[in-house]
C-alpha cells in the first residue's frame, strides 16, 4: 500500500509520534502538486483539507482511498466515499482517532492509521465529532469567562490545568488549534443548538 500525506511540518511530526522513520510506503508532501504528482498511489491522506480549495483535486484521485481532515462539514456534504478523521493539531498525537466513513471504508481506514500506530474510533457522520465539539465549547465559555471579566486567560488556563487534569488549559488549545477553525465548528454547531453561540471575543 502506496499512502501520500498532505501535511506541515507540525501536523506531520505530530502524525508520526514517537517513530524515528517514516512509516514504509509513506510519502509526506505538502502541497496539493506535490499529492497530484503522486497519482499513482493507493491512498491520499490530507491533513490540510479546505473544502472550497482540495476538493476538485481530491475528488479528482477517487476512486483511490481518500482521507481527510474536516471536523466541520459531514461526509454527506463533501464526498460520500471520503474517509473524514479528526486532524487537529494536539489530537492528531492520540492512540485513536476519531473518524467517520462507510463500512465499506473502515477496514481502509484502519489499515492506514495502523502505519502510524494508530487505531480509529468511528463515529456517525455529524458535524464536530466528539473530542472537537467538548473542547470548542471549553474554549468558548473560557472567552465568554474573559469578556465577563471573571479572570484573566493565565488564571483560566492554570485553573482548568490543575482542576481537570487537562494537558492544555482552554486558551493553550485555542492557540494549538486556531480560533478560526474553532469559529467555523461553533457556528456550524449553533445551527442547531444556541449554547455553541460563539463569544464576540473569540471572533474578534
Amino acid at each position: 500500500m502506496e499512502v501520500v500525506v498532505l501535511a506541515d511540518e507540525k501536523k506531520w511530526l505530530e502524525l508520526k509520534g514517537s517513530m524515528t522513520a517514516e512509516p514504509e510506503g509513506v510519502t509526506w508532501v505538502q502541497t496539493l502538486e506535490e499529492m497530484e504528482a503522486h497519482r499513482q498511489a493507493d491512498v491520499f491522506m490530507d491533513l490540510e483539507f479546505e473544502e472550497n480549495d482540495h476538493l476538485a483535486v481530491l475528488t479528482g484521485l477517487l476512486p483511490k482511498t481518500i482521507l481527510v481532515n474536516n471536523v466541520v462539514s459531514t461526509n454527506r456534504a463533501t464526498h460520500p466515499s471520503f474517509i473524514r478523521f479528526n486532524g487537529w493539531t494536539g489530537f492528531l498525537h492520540h492512540s485513536i482517532i476519531e473518524a467517520a466513513c462507510s463500512e465499506e471504508q473502515k477496514t481502509n481506514a484502519e489499515a492506514v492509521f495502523a502505519l502510524f500506530g494508530k487505531s480509529i474510533q468511528l463515529l456517525p457522520d455529524e458535524i464536530g465529532f466528539v473530542k472537537p465539539r467538548v473542547i470548542s465549547l471549553i474554549i468558548n465559555e473560557a472567552f465568554l469567562a474573559l469578556e465577563d471579566d471573571i479572570s484573566t486567560k493565565e488564571e483560566i488556563n492554570t485553573a482548568m490545568k490543575m482542576g481537570t487534569n487537562y494537558p492544555f488549559g482552554p486558551f493553550e488549545w485555542a492557540d494549538k488549534i486556531g480560533t478560526g477553525k474553532i469559529v467555523k465548528l461553533l457556528e456550524a454547531l449553533e445551527k442547531k443548538q444556541a449554547k455553541y453561540k460563539p463569544s464576540s471575543l473569540i471572533k474578534a
